[in-house]
């Protein structure tokens, strides 16, 4: 069971953006091509030292001074993206970067556009006939003496404007030192997400995962039964194949000595969280199935009433086994609580809401098992002390000493990563966690452990965002639910500020009210996932202010959202507290709130043809391949204009007026 979860374990670079958009073309190049473009990343101070990656497209950001990758240090760098584009018909196309630095392009071993600039747009190339199927590529950028670095490269033809390369037309072959790093990138995965630093310090300031804690064991007593957590401890894979918890205890008596531990914990008391209803009536069961459906829980869990399962979801048999009374609602409701760095995502749940749930899970649960603590002072006592010094609080918080020592992480030579907890058989007199690493994990931290370690210091945005994106299983919902746009835009669409507000659970409004499903909070994340889709995308962590709003122009955008001589783009889209008129098929959301959600350039590509971004959108495109307008008293036609001029309109955000009151 474990080689088939960790088979199922998504690579770094087949994680965020490439698994929705290969094409036919690229699905044909072979077993040895995937999508993305590979990048080489170089360190002007790092000597020989390179690190490759796979990107979806010629755009990244890097603030000043800081690693582009973390196996690189801070400071200028150099980036190479190699692959092919492929394309469907033979066409001449044109390319141009928005960038702070120097960039080089050659398409079929030709130069295509060689530009310097700072911070601003390059002059576009000349026509580039490009050949039908594939075409070498070569990007190569070089970061500014000062300043952030960052590319966004974009192609345009006679049939579309500039826009990034689509993602669909870019493939890449894969080579040993891909390969290599990859497995690199995947033991350092690995050696945070099962908290290895928790035994095995590393000095200094640490990458976020590094903070991460394991629930804590303040008044766990009052929140699982005894039972299951002695089941637990035993043996965690055994209740859960994916389990980053170890088995801790070994020896001759690890069943009593579980016991002893789980009568201590089920000692830590704290008040009474209330109970639930032992009979649920079948209207709160049948609320909470429809609840399950409309969370679409099933992105991480097995539905409980289904007998089909998937081990790479959890099961929820257990909750009525795990859960003390009055606990799983407590949980459901603020699953953060007692673990800051839980997956399980915050769905703002109302009191009633996470009964019905509740209800639901029980309903379907195995029976607990009448099995009750042990009251024994001396059992307890046997429980504490070996929660002492097992290692159990080098990840769970509680107040009392921990007598659990591991060397440093500086302090492991090669040797000892083949040892201890990375043996390939455990040894029974060991005191080392057993996790369920296959050989496949120990390669791969073995190869990480050959490199200086220092990546262990060095947060990128980008690769915290690819990472976690994956690991929270963001695409089960985005890109597949009705209403959630595709993950692989978001770096590129949203605001990064808001984004992370949004994901932290802090805007108060649902920008898509009319679907019943709910964006999940990930307060501990946001910030990361925000500003590492942004950098994805050649975004910095905050968007630039704007200059003052044209108030001028802002009164003629409002003339062109109307009826009266507009697009009539309130026929969809609320404006503030104006209403849409005439919704058949499709609702748009409410322009007050675009300015603080998009990017302009987004904004800007999506008005000019948003079926370029989304071929199933129901909004219109209004102007022709030339950018006019069929508006022609407005700007005489000019559909840059009549975008821009919408656009001061809508910054107005809760201040936006309605557009009948300019009639």
């Amino acid at each position: 069971m474990q080689d088939v979860v960790r088979a199922l374990r998504v690579r770094f670079r087949t994680g965020l953006v490439f698994g929705l958009f290969l094409s036919s073309a690229v699905a044909s190049f072979g077993q040895n091509t995937e999508p993305g473009l590979a990048v080489t990343f170089s360190g002007a101070d790092a000597g020989p030292a390179a690190d490759v990656m796979v990107l979806p497209n010629v755009a990244v950001y890097v603030v000043a001074g800081q690693p582009p990758t973390p196996f690189l240090p801070g400071g200028k760098f150099s980036a190479e993206w190699n692959g092919f584009i492929v394309v469907d018909l033979r066409d001449n196309y044109t390319f141009q970067a928005e960038l702070n630095g120097s960039l080089k392009i050659e398409i079929n071993g030709a130069p295509v556009l060689e530009a310097s600039a700072k911070g601003t747009n390059s002059e576009p190339s000349k026509p580039v006939r490009l050949n039908k199927g594939t075409n070498a590529f070569r990007a190569y950028f070089t970061s500014p003496a000062d300043g952030d670095a960052f590319v966004r490269l974009y192609w345009s033809s006679r049939e579309f404007a500039p826009e990034p390369i689509a993602l669909s037309a870019l493939a890449h072959t894969t080579t040993p030192e891909l390969q290599k790093a990859d497995q690199r990138r995947l033991g350092r995965e690995l050696f945070a997400e099962f908290r290895c630093v928790r035994c095995h310090v590393v000095a200094g300031p640490t990458i976020p995962e590094l903070s991460m804690e394991a629930p804590s064991f303040e008044g766990i007593g009052s929140r699982r039964n005894y039972d299951w957590m002695a089941r637990w401890i035993l043996d965690p894979s055994a209740l859960r194949p994916t389990a980053h918890m170890p088995k801790l205890l070994h020896g001759a008596n690890p069943k009593e000595d579980a016991e002893a531990i789980a009568a201590f914990l089920a000692s830590l008391k704290t008040a009474s969280t209330g109970t639930e209803r032992k009979e649920p009536d079948s209207g709160q069961i049948e609320g909470g199935r429809k609840l399950f459906e409309t969370l679409h829980c099933v992105a991480c869990h097995n539905a409980p009433d289904s007998n089909d399962v998937d081990p790479r979801r959890i099961a929820l048999k257990q909750a009525r086994e795990k859960f003390a009374p009055g606990g799983l609602v407590a949980f459901l409701r603020k699953p953060e609580e007692h673990y800051a760095w839980i997956r399980m995502p915050n769905f703002s749940l109302s009191a009633e809401e996470a009964s019905q749930l509740a209800a639901f899970l029980n309903s379907t649960a195995d029976n607990p098992k009448a099995v009750s603590a042990a009251a024994d002072a001396a059992i307890i006592e046997r429980g504490r002390k070996l929660v002492q010094t097992t290692g159990c609080l080098n990840c769970h918080s509680l107040k009392l000493e921990n007598q659990f020592k591991a060397p440093a992480l500086a302090e492991l030579n090669a040797k000892k990563w083949t040892q201890g907890c990375l043996a390939e058989k455990p040894i029974e007199a060991s005191k080392a966690p057993q996790f369920s690493f296959n050989a496949s994990d120990r390669a791969a931290l073995r190869v990480f452990a050959a490199t200086d370690r220092a990546s262990l210091t060095r947060h990128v945005p980008m690769e915290f965002a690819d990472r976690q994106s994956r690991l929270l299983n963001c695409r089960e919902c985005h890109g597949k639910l009705d209403g959630f746009p595709p993950l692989e835009i978001l770096g590129g669409k949203l605001k990064p500020e808001w984004a992370r507000a949004f994901i932290a659970g802090e805007i108060s409004y649902k920008p898509r009210p009319w679907i019943e499903a709910r964006m999940p909070h990930f307060a501990q994340r946001a910030g990361g996932l925000a500003a590492g889709l942004a950098a994805m995308h050649g975004y910095p962590p905050k968007t630039p202010a704007e200059l003052p709003i044209d108030q001028e122009a802002a009164k003629v955008g409002r003339k062109l959202v109307s009826a009266n001589g507009g697009f009539f783009c309130v026929s969809c889209h609320a404006a503030g507290s104006f209403a849409a008129q005439q919704v058949f098929e499709s609702n748009g959301i409410n322009l007050a709130y675009t300015g603080e959600r998009v990017l302009k350039p987004y904004y800007q590509r999506w008005l000019r043809n948003p079926l370029r971004i989304d071929p199933i959108t129901k909004m219109p495109v209004y102007f022709d391949n030339e950018g006019k307008s069929p508006l022609i008293d407005v700007y005489e036609g000019d559909g840059a204009k009549q975008i821009e001029a919408i656009w001061q309109y809508i910054r107005l955000g809760k201040n936006i007026p309605a557009p009948t009151e300019a009639q």
